[in-house]
């Protein structure tokens, strides 16, 4: 299968398809299909005249309209509001499936800048490390030209990619290389700490905090910092490896004056709300900038399991809503 897609990749009628800068895309089944899965079929088993076709194809550019419908498929709005998939290189293609003898024979054969920025600005390292192959990372890693730690256009590194996905084995060979910063920031303030918390990956979460650079309690342009990610998305796991650091503050207010308790009592986060009050650094009495405290938007959400825990330890806590 990997051989009759890479055939009609091949073809000039998909050549055509792609160089068209309007292309008529709505009745075209095979080409989307070989575009985005010709990749899959050659990772599972790639015969010598399919990397043979591979290698052709992906000496150039992979086409406007195969990269369209490729990428279609990560389904990550940061790429959805390009309107130009170009630059998009037969190199980052293959880091992009994970074949590695495809990778290799395209570094060797020195067919582009091993270290270049697509149309938003990943390297082939970031595609290979967002979808976690790990024998592309190596092969990657394993140029001078390439800079384990460049970001892309919104500021994001291999390692916030690989920590967002939770990719354990990818994170610590990035952590491997002097050059990356683990604490590193993207436009929008997240580091891959922050992204590990907010997605619930313990494993990344412990490795991250084993690295002395990266700071715990550091807050995002909204000021969210991990704790209050990790109680968003009511990842009880993650707020007990953090809560375990004394660098952490568990009542730390955001942009609008809120802080991770109010913000598991507004989800109806019951577990996530239990272990924060534990904490006696932990205020459940205070209000945001709109005066709201965590009972008040538990209470205005309907959130009665929420409302009946014990809210209230030194101080009554208001009932005013």
């Amino acid at each position: 299968m990997a051989g009759v897609c890479l055939t009609y990749l091949s073809s000039q009628q998909v050549k055509a398809l792609s160089a068209s800068p309007s292309p008529d895309t709505g009745n075209t089944p095979f080409p989307k299909y070989c575009s985005m899965y010709w990749g899959v079929h050659a990772k599972r088993e790639l015969s010598d005249c399919a990397r043979s076709l591979a290698l052709g194809l992906l000496k150039g550019n992979y086409g406007q309209t195969s990269t369209e419908f490729l990428l279609a498929r990560v389904g990550d709005w940061r790429l959805s509001r390009f309107g130009v998939w170009f630059p998009f290189s037969g190199l980052h293609c293959a880091s992009f499936f994970g074949i590695n003898e495809v990778v290799a024979g395209l570094t060797e054969m020195g067919c582009y800048d091993i270290d270049g920025g697509d149309f938003s600005g990943y390297t082939p390292l970031a595609w290979a490390t967002h979808n976690a192959h790990e024998d592309v990372v190596k092969i990657l890693l394993g140029s001078e030209e390439v800079n384990p730690d460049k970001p892309d256009n919104n500021g994001e590194t291999p390692l916030s990619h690989t920590a967002r996905g939770g990719h354990e084995g990818v994170v610590k060979l990035l952590l491997k290389q002097e050059e990356v910063n683990p604490d590193k920031p993207n436009k929008w303030g997240q580091t891959p700490l922050s992204y590990a918390a907010s997605r619930g990956h313990e494993g990344v979460v412990k490795i991250l905090l084993e690295q002395a650079e990266v700071n715990p309690n550091k807050s995002g342009n909204n000021g969210w910092t991990p704790l209050t990610q990790s109680a968003m998305g009511e990842h009880e796991g993650v707020v007990k490896i953090l809560l375990e650091r004394q660098d952490v503050n568990p009542d730390k207010l955001d942009y609008w004056g809120r802080t991770p308790l109010s913000y598991a009592a507004e989800r109806e986060h019951e577990g996530v709300v239990k272990i924060l009050l534990e904490r006696e650094e932990v205020n459940p009495d205070k209000p945001s900038i709109s005066s709201l405290t965590p009972l008040s938007l538990a209470t205005k959400n309907g959130h009665e399991r929420v409302v009946a825990l014990p809210h209230s330890r030194k101080a009554a806590v208001s009932s005013t809503i």
